[in-house]
């Protein structure tokens, strides 16, 4: 059954959080916006929230059925989201398999280049200060989350990143990177939160060798590429010809 929203809780850069008329459930809006280098650089594509609703929906269902807990409930509309209520640790979690985008700016590592294993990076949910690259100690003296909870927390990570990894093979995709939140349930559970998509991963087209045609996500948008719906059309296709 379709439910409706109440309030508006919150409003980011690519999505709108609204009360339902269940107090431990969410509609989630995906927006039309596109933005980058912190909403320096913002667009507007018609669809574009329908496309990542729908991918991070089909994504969000793929991870519950290896069991992984996720806040997803059900597609609620062309570009709304019923999820459970969480609280969301200010921690953005990037998980890193092939060095690109602020890795090979902050190191000589070359982009392209594989990485023996892969790389969990946290920052700093915050806008103003620019969301900081943290350390475990950084995380302890701001008191963002418990040792024992930061442990599960990367290891869920870690977890998802070798789900999906398999996951984009099989539709000659490569994940390259990925940002994630995570949150707990009213029940203490620790869950992945926010979206899985385009806007939040890199992907590269397997079939594709041009190093800038063979880009799938929202560097398409950053770098001004051109094609950003499109590629996100593509992902969103390979995904429901795999799925059906």
């Amino acid at each position: 059954m379709a439910s409706t929203h109440g309030s508006l809780l919150y409003e980011g850069k690519a999505k709108q959080v609204f009360e339902t008329d269940h107090p431990d459930e969410f509609l989630v809006h995906f927006k039309n916006d596109a933005t980058a280098f912190n909403a320096k650089k913002h667009a507007q594509l018609e669809g574009k929230g329908s496309l990542n609703c729908q991918i991070s929906a089909f994504i969000f269902k793929f991870l519950e059925s290896k069991g992984v807990p996720t806040h997803y409930l059900d597609i609620n509309g062309d570009s709304w989201m019923l999820v459970q209520k969480v609280e969301v640790f200010p921690l953005e979690i990037v998980i890193r398999n092939v060095a690109s985008g602020s890795l090979c700016k902050e190191t000589p590592i070359e982009p392209g280049t594989k990485l023996c294993n892969p790389l969990l990076d946290l920052y700093y949910k915050d806008d103003d200060l620019g969301d900081p690259l943290l350390t475990d100690e950084r995380i302890s003296l701001l008191a963002l989350v418990s040792s024992t909870k930061l442990l599960e927390i990367k290891t869920l990570a870690l977890t998802v990143n070798g789900h999906l990894q398999e996951f984009f093979k099989k539709l000659n995709l490569l994940l390259v990177d990925f940002k994630l939140e995570m949150g707990l349930t009213k029940n203490g559970q620790l869950v992945v939160a926010d979206e899985i998509s385009p806007d939040s991963c890199r992907i590269w087209d397997l079939n594709t060798y041009d190093q800038e045609d063979r880009i799938l996500d929202k560097d398409r948008f950053r770098r001004d590429l051109g094609g950003v719906l499109e590629g996100y059309s593509e992902v969103l296709r390979r995904i429901q010809e795999f799925s059906s």
